[in-house]
């Protein structure tokens, strides 16, 4: 007996899903499963396209170091995949002198990382310009650096995973919007056993049509791209709140946060007037290189965020899945969120609890918190 799967949206995660599914040696009664990959634009072209590409495993709670863990696993098994490729970086974060709140966090914080097995350690600040001479340090007053991190192209990885499923027999279908139906469970009218919304900020959307209330909220993010050398780490300055990772052009930078609900189909898909300027002048303070190099792109995208700044992942109702509410933190979870979305379809894991996406109405009211904070979490 074949079971057939929707999954919307072609961006990591729904790539990583249909990837999943179509090399499924069978689901939980050992038939066949039959992937049809939904996407309204082309594959990797929605917020996957305008993500950072930043990746880590640095995270304090036990199941977000778990993911974290596995999805590093799966970006350095996927790397010189395709066009993929994976590039180890240290990612390193810091607080400032003057900053006490952030600084009692990363200490407080790397002995719950270490217990949950992450590999990261504290510097000083000797250390750590003993070993990033290329990062400023006289006015950090402590700083962490995770190993199992690095960086890559968020669309090249969404690309690779989709072509990937198609040669094992997923049926990817560009430029289709995909719309919901429930009793029967249908997609623009075709049956389908189940469906995985992974839809980015347009998943909210899609549900309420389907007649399923969330909580989640898109909201707007900022980078930009700097031509100068740099053979640094990434780095996130948890004071200024901006991370910046190495580049193709030299350095992505990124911040911007717009604390605020947006339109996932009427934002501005373009940088503010002054932001990459701006935003120059603030990683100069960190990485002097920065200082007068040259802008080579700047851009917007959308995140999404939830009453308790996790993500919601897991069945919503019989044959129904989502994966959304990831606060930035999507792209570098996909392959292992990914991963344990298409166990869930084929009955094989029972779900990450703490991100049940039942645990709220969806009509929750909640203000949109930055997603890359430090704190006592």
């Amino acid at each position: 007996m074949t079971r057939s799967v929707a999954v919307l949206g072609a961006g990591a995660l729904g790539a990583t899903v249909a990837f999943d599914l179509a090399f499924a040696d069978g689901d939980a009664d050992g038939g066949d499963v039959s992937v049809t990959l939904f996407e309204a634009g082309s594959v990797g072209s929605g917020s996957t396209g305008r993500a950072a590409g930043v990746c880590y495993d640095a995270f304090a709670e036990d199941v977000d170091a778990e993911v974290g863990a596995r999805a590093i696993e799966r970006f350095r098994t996927f790397d010189d995949t395709g066009e993929f490729a994976f590039h180890e970086s240290p990612y390193v974060w810091l607080a400032r002198e003057g900053d006490d709140d952030r600084e009692h966090a990363i200490r407080e914080q790397l002995p719950r990382m270490q217990r949950n097995g992450v590999t990261a350690v504290r510097m000083e600040r000797e250390e750590f310009a003993e070993r990033f001479p290329s990062v400023r340090s006289e006015d950090v007053a402590v700083a962490a650096v995770a190993g199992a991190a690095g960086y890559t192209t968020p669309r090249s990885y969404a690309r690779t995973l989709a072509v990937l499923a198609k040669r094992q027999g997923a049926e990817l279908r560009q430029h289709e919007a995909a719309t919901v139906d429930v009793d029967p469970l249908r997609v623009n009218g075709e049956a389908f056993d189940d469906v995985v919304v992974a839809t980015g900020a347009h998943t909210k959307g899609v549900l309420a049509d389907a007649g399923y209330e969330i909580a989640m909220k898109p909201y707007r993010v900022q980078a930009a791209t700097y031509a100068t050398a740099y053979d640094g780490p990434m780095v996130y300055d948890a004071t200024d709140g901006f991370y910046l990772r190495p580049h193709v052009d030299g350095v992505l930078v990124g911040n911007g946060t717009e604390e605020r609900e947006a339109d996932p189909d009427g934002y501005d898909e373009d940088a503010n007037d002054g932001f990459p300027e701006a935003l120059r002048a603030r990683a100069a303070e960190r990485v002097p290189a920065v200082q007068d190099a040259r802008v080579t792109d700047a851009w917007a995208g959308l995140c999404t965020a939830t009453p308790d700044r996790d993500p919601l992942v897991g069945a919503l109702d019989d044959g129904v899945y989502v994966g959304t509410g990831f606060q930035g933190h999507g792209f570098m979870r996909a392959p292992a969120i990914g991963e344990t979305l298409a166990e869930q379809v084929l009955g094989e894991a029972d779900g990450i609890d703490p991100f049940d996406p039942t645990r709220f109405t969806g009509d929750e009211s909640f203000d949109v918190v930055e997603g890359m904070l430090v704190d006592d979490r």
